[in-house]
This record gives C-alpha cells, sequence and structure tokens, in this order.
C-alpha cells in the first residue's frame, strides 16, 4: 500500500511537471508571434506591435485567471451551452492527475495564442488601446464561452466534435475575431487600387519573421505535446512521442509544399510564404496530431501549406488586407484541419465536425463583430491617416524600434 501511494504521488509529480513544461513552451509562443509580426510590418510599426503582443498576454493571463478559467471550467453542466459565471479557477479535485495550477497555465497560455492571432491581421491601422480593450473581452469572456461547449464538456463535446489541441477552439477562433475586426478597420493606405491592383507593402525584417516562425515551431511541441495531459505511463510516453513526430513532420511539408507553390506559380521562392506554409502545416496537424500516421501527417502539412498559399492570394483578391497572413494561416487552414480529423480518427464524424466548425465560427465571429463595431462607434477603432503615414510607433509609443541616431548632451 504505502508503495502504491508513491508510486501515484511520482506520476502526479510527473504528469504537473510535464503540464508546466509545456506550458512554459507555448507561452514561448508569444515572443514568436511578436517576432513574426515585427518582421512583417514596416518598421514605422514595430514598437507598436511588439507593445501589442507584450500586453496582450498580460491581458490574457489576467482575464482569465479573474473569470475566464472559471467560465470554461467550473461547476458547468455537461453538454450544456450557457456556462457558469463566477471567479478565480476552483478547487482541487480529489482524484486530479496533475494539480489545478498547472492546468491553470497550460490553458491560460492557450488563450493568449487565440488573441495573437488577432495581433498580426489589424496591425499597422488600428488603434492600440481599441485593441487593448478587445484584448479584455476575447480572453475574459468570447474565448470561454466556446472552450466550455468543447473542451469544458458543453454541447459541442456532447455532440462529438473532436479538435486535439485546438485548430477551431483556439487557432480558427482567434481568426474569425481577427477577420471581423479586419472588415471594420478596412486596407490600409495604398495597399488596394483603385482597379483592383494589389500593392505588396513588405516586412521590414525578414531575419525576425524566420526567428519568429522557429520560436512558433519549437513552442508547437508544448501545444500539441502537451494537450496529451499526461506522460507518466508507457502509453502516454508513446503517444507524446508520436505527437512530435506528427507535428514536425507536417510543419515541414507545409513549409515544402508552399516553396513549391510559389516556385511553380511566380518562379521566385517567397520567404513570407514558405513561413506561412510551415505554420498551416502546424495549424493543420493541430486538431489531431495523434491519429494520423506519419506519412498521413505529410499529407496534412503538404495540403495545408497549398491551401494557405492561395488562400493569402484570394484574401488580397476581394481587398481583406491581412499584412501577416493570419486570417489564412489560422482560420483557413484551421478549418481545414478541424475537417479532415475523421479521416484518421474513427471516434469523429463529418457532420459533429462541421457543426463544431460553424457554432465557433459564428460565435466568435458574431460576438467579436459586436465589440469591434461597439469600439468603432464610441472611441473608433482606426488611426488617422495622417497618423497611419508617420506610423503607428510615434503616435501609440512615442518611440522607434529602429533609431537610426541618438543626440545626447
Amino acid at each position: 500500500m504505502e508503495l502504491s501511494v508513491t508510486v501515484t504521488e511520482l506520476r502526479y509529480a510527473l504528469d504537473t511537471f510535464y503540464f508546466l513544461i509545456s506550458g512554459a513552451l507555448v507561452m514561448w509562443m508569444a515572443a514568436g508571434f511578436a517576432m513574426l509580426e515585427s518582421g512583417l510590418v514596416r518598421s514605422k510599426n514595430t514598437t507598436e506591435i511588439l507593445t501589442k503582443n507584450f500586453v496582450l498576454y498580460a491581458i490574457a493571463c489576467t482575464l482569465y485567471l479573474i473569470v475566464g478559467y472559471h467560465i470554461m471550467y467550473v461547476d458547468n453542466t455537461e453538454g450544456g451551452w450557457l456556462p457558469s459565471f463566477g471567479g478565480l479557477i476552483g478547487s482541487q479535485a480529489a482524484d486530479a492527475d496533475h494539480s489545478l495550477e498547472s492546468d491553470f497555465f497550460f490553458q491560460v497560455v492557450f488563450v493568449a495564442t487565440a488573441m495573437s492571432v488577432v495581433s498580426g491581421a489589424v496591425a499597422e491601422r488600428m488603434k492600440l488601446w481599441a485593441f487593448l480593450i478587445f484584448s479584455v473581452v476575447l480572453t475574459g469572456f468570447i474565448y470561454p464561452v466556446e472552450g466550455y461547449w468543447t473542451w469544458g464538456g458543453g454541447f459541442l463535446s456532447a455532440a462529438g466534435f473532436s479538435d486535439f489541441a485546438g485548430s477551431g477552439i483556439v487557432h480558427m477562433a482567434g481568426a474569425a475575431a481577427a477577420l471581423a475586426g479586419v472588415l471594420l478597420l478596412g486596407a490600409r493606405k495604398g495597399k488596394y487600387g483603385k482597379n483592383g491592383e494589389v500593392h505588396p507593402i513588405p516586412g521590414s525584417n525578414m531575419p525576425l519573421a524566420t526567428l519568429g516562425t522557429f520560436i512558433l515551431w519549437f513552442g508547437w511541441f508544448g501545444f500539441n505535446g502537451g494537450s496529451q495531459l499526461m506522460i507518466s505511463d508507457a502509453a502516454n510516453a508513446s503517444a507524446v512521442g508520436k505527437i512530435f513526430l506528427n507535428t514536425n513532420a507536417a510543419a515541414s511539408a507545409g513549409a515544402l509544399a508552399a516553396l513549391l507553390v510559389c516556385k511553380t506559380t511566380w518562379g521566385k521562392a517567397d520567404l513570407t510564404m514558405v513561413l506561412n506554409g510551415a505554420l498551416a502545416g502546424l495549424v493543420a496537424i493541430t486538431a489531431d496530431p495523434l491519429s494520423p500516421s506519419p506519412m498521413y501527417s505529410v499529407a496534412i502539412g503538404a495540403v495545408a501549406g497549398v491551401i494557405v498559399v492561395f488562400a493569402i492570394v484570394a484574401l488580397d483578391k476581394v481587398k481583406i488586407d491581412d499584412p501577416v497572413g493570419a486570417i489564412s494561416v489560422h482560420g483557413v487552414c484551421g478549418l481545414f484541419g478541424v475537417m479532415v480529423v475523421p479521416i484518421s480518427n474513427a471516434d469523429a464524424s463529418f457532420g459533429s465536425q462541421l457543426l463544431g466548425a460553424v457554432v465557433i465560427f459564428g460565435w466568435v465571429f458574431g460576438a467579436s463583430l459586436i465589440v469591434w463595431g461597439i469600439l468603432k462607434a464610441t472611441m473608433g477603432i482606426r488611426v488617422t491617416e495622417e497618423e497611419e503615414m508617420e506610423g503607428m510607433d510615434m503616435h501609440d509609443c512615442g518611440v522607434g524600434a529602429y533609431p537610426e541616431f541618438v543626440t545626447a548632451k
């Protein structure tokens, strides 16, 4: 009996530690988003985009602690749609496999990831404080509600919707919020011509964008691997190993597929498309990185890498300006990832996956459109044309990211 208690405590400690390390890896993805986005915007907007990414993480951690986790997981009805409303994270279950605090930490970094998707899509023309106020609502209410419907045991979970680590729950949700904002915000000045021309606006720092993508790729092992929730026995440890393999395979295939599409279509190796191809593969495999075989994971990543290139081009054709391709990467490929789950996972059905995707997108897009609309009607969400031309750094932050000369007396 004494040995049994010791083994139980050891497994509890190991699973808690694995949860915390996985959460730390996902937290590091915040740096990845910051670097990727700062590399893909113009230099005059770099400090502002870094400020948004840093502060949104702090907002997500605070709001999810105060109300979000409770809405998503505490005292909710199984199979219901209306969450409980209260504060803080509740109390530890007697039969828990890991500490409650580690579960909170792992969940909160996912919330920040969803909000980070929004940041890049509205870059270079949205007011900083409008964005931060929206961050409060998304992380404290909009995301936790759909999180309850799915991971929290609500009606989508009861309907059989399956999303292992959040292709739809996290990534598509973030893209839905971003799309609502972009539609009300409008395109950057000079992005589109009067006759439908698309004028490229290159990013300022490709090394930073590449570094950011590598950081995201690295953090994704915690994102997907940690979602197995346990590692303290042979079956779970083997599952984590397979998740790592499939995650890496999908990312690699996505990058290669995007590269080949660019070469065959435009005759050039477009780095930004290759980076987004890797991210597209990661987003797509996230819905189920365990069930597919390694080669099927390669196929999922490759298809996502092709999809994202054409999705970015298609959005430009309809004048939806997304400076970093976030809506295409996280939204279009998030939907793709959710819908291919039943091919390798017999426990999922196309009907339940479609239901989940429609509900998640509809809720997040609709709620976000209302919040963005209120902000637009009150404080406004877009900077003036003069401020946009000068750059967000000086307008919102008062300091540039790359000052060429500093005079001191």
